[in-house]
């Protein structure tokens, strides 16, 4: 009679059809059961699953619990930090670029947290003020003398966390500088799962400080796709240093924020509670989707 076990755990990769589920400090490869096919639902990585472990046939994917969110590109679901790594110099940061992301990440109910690299070559003040004044953590490293990465490993813990920003920011080497067998545990895991060289658009989670971190290929980003514009009406809420005020706008709630008469956002501007970077961005990221209507997506 062939036994069968039940356990809780994490899909870390799917490939071909298997998914390797960390469940019990254990990887198992796990086939998923046909009726999640019936009802067109597809595990991903990062989803939380029941599995049965059976000793004469395939491990199966039994239950996928409830999503709290969802990445497109890369597919990666239960995201609980998306870490924006920015440097102060090459390639120079585009406040536009991080509050775009930033707003991304609160609408899908993501923590957006900055880290600002290669502070040794230049004042990264500029960065970490607007966005400690918006209200997210900012960390301040450099990879050189690793000062601040401690800091970072703090917020990985027991998280699921993205990394994105633009190449040459110095992503690679914070990860290294996290976990230095990374590298070694990337290439070991690879070849145990015997990965070949056209399967790494998949994404991937690695155990990273009492965390998991995904890896997108190459490490780049997560790109910002159709599924995840936000509408002009949801838009001033995905900006958190917005939320005070957005309700004492005198037309509140057909106020734009943008240059409106009575606007409560703008005044906090001209006063310097919110930075003008950040409005700037809201402005142009607002006349990017204010014609879109739900219908059109």
């Amino acid at each position: 009679m062939s036994m069968s076990k039940t356990l809780n755990g994490k899909i870390i990769k799917g490939i071909g059809g298997f998914y390797y589920v960390e469940a019990a400090d254990e990887i198992y490869e796990c086939k998923a059961r046909g009726v999640f096919r019936k009802e067109k639902l597809s595990p991903l990585v990062g989803d939380k699953v029941t599995i049965s472990i059976n000793e004469n046939a395939e491990n199966t994917i039994d239950e996928i619990m409830p999503r709290k969110n969802a990445l497109t590109r890369p597919p990666v679901v239960n995201i609980d930090n998306l870490i924006i790594v920015v440097s102060t110099v090459e390639p120079k940061p585009s406040t536009l670029v991080i509050d775009k992301l930033i707003a991304v990440a609160e609408h899908k109910n993501i923590e957006p947290i900055i880290v600002i690299t290669k502070s040794d070559l230049s004042s990264a003040q500029e960065i970490y003020d607007i966005y400690t004044l918006a209200g997210f953590k900012t960390i301040i490293i450099s990879n050189e003398t690793k000062d601040g990465v401690d800091e970072v490993k703090a917020v990985l813990k027991d998280k699921i966390s993205a990394l994105t920003g633009n190449s040459g920011v110095g992503k690679t080497s914070l990860l290294n500088n996290l976990d230095e067998t990374l590298a070694l545990k990337t290439a070991q895991i690879s070849k145990k799962l015997g990965r070949g060289r056209h399967t790494t658009r998949q994404a991937e989670l690695y155990r990273v400080c009492d965390g998991f971190v995904v890896d997108t290929p190459g490490f780049s980003s997560f790109e910002i796709d159709k599924s995840d514009i936000i509408l002009k009406d949801e838009l001033a809420y995905c900006f958190r240093d917005f939320s005070d005020y957005i309700e004492k706008c005198k037309f509140y709630p057909s106020c734009t924020h943008t240059a409106d008469k009575g606007c409560a956002v703008v005044e906090a501007v001209n006063e310097g509670k919110i930075s003008k970077s950040r409005h700037n961005s809201y402005v142009q990221l607002y006349n990017e989707v204010k014609d879109i209507k739900e219908w059109n997506l």
